[in-house]
């Protein structure tokens, strides 16, 4: 810690990293160990989290991320979507499809931003905004693959057939080492196969936005 930091305001942000890196929770003793200060400092923390609710508290007393977190990530989809743009408008060009970045939000699958090709005669109408759950479709299957590989690994793609859509077919791809976000990158058209290249195309956007990112 510096002169020009907070002590008390660094202790609470890494409750919440804390947290975030949880699916189960942590109680006050846990969360102790692990910060390295006593218990009555860990109650005035998690009680002014509580306060602003970026924290909640079972019955059981473990301490979780609460839904005011999610007011505060909303703000941050207007960031990612710019910084993701370049990438899809080329997706979208070079392939001739329309490309998306969808990202998780609780237990569905949303599409932050969207890019359609301006030279095909006709393409699919994805629009930001739309949402679906996420084991359904290229873009939520290609983030639960990444959930279950537990770990970066070597970058995949995912392939559907009219889940979404009656006759489209979607290609993508998962965001890797992009801390806090947790997405895919793909595209979605009107074919009954999706050509051989767009796998590895998709690929490639997926890794650009996530060095956009980081």
């Amino acid at each position: 810690m510096t002169a020009e930091t907070s002590q008390t305001l660094d202790r609470g942000l890494r409750v919440l990293k804390l947290l975030a890196d949880t699916d189960h929770g942590l109680t006050v003793t846990e969360l102790s160990h692990r910060l390295g200060v006593n218990r009555t400092v860990v109650y005035r923390l998690l009680a002014t989290l509580e306060q602003h609710a970026l924290v909640r508290r079972d019955l059981g007393g473990r301490a979780r991320v609460g839904l005011g977190v999610l007011r505060l990530s909303r703000q941050v989809h207007p960031l990612v979507r710019e910084a993701a743009l370049p990438a899809l408008r080329s997706l979208a060009e070079d392939i001739g499809a329309t490309a998306h970045l969808t990202l998780v939000d609780g237990a569905e699958a949303l599409a932050v931003a969207v890019v359609e090709p301006t030279w095909t005669d006709y393409h699919v109408a994805y629009r930001a905004g739309f949402r679906h759950p996420l084991d359904r479709g290229a873009a939520g299957r290609a983030i639960l693959g990444a959930r279950r590989a537990g770990g970066p690994g070597e970058p995949g793609y995912t392939l559907t057939h009219g889940e979404l859509e009656a006759g489209a077919s979607g290609a993508a791809a998962p965001l890797l080492g992009v801390t806090g976000v947790e997405g895919s990158v793909g595209v979605v058209m009107l074919t009954d196969a999706v050509p051989e290249r767009v796998g590895p195309r998709v690929v490639d956007a997926a890794r650009e936005v996530a060095d956009a990112l980081r």
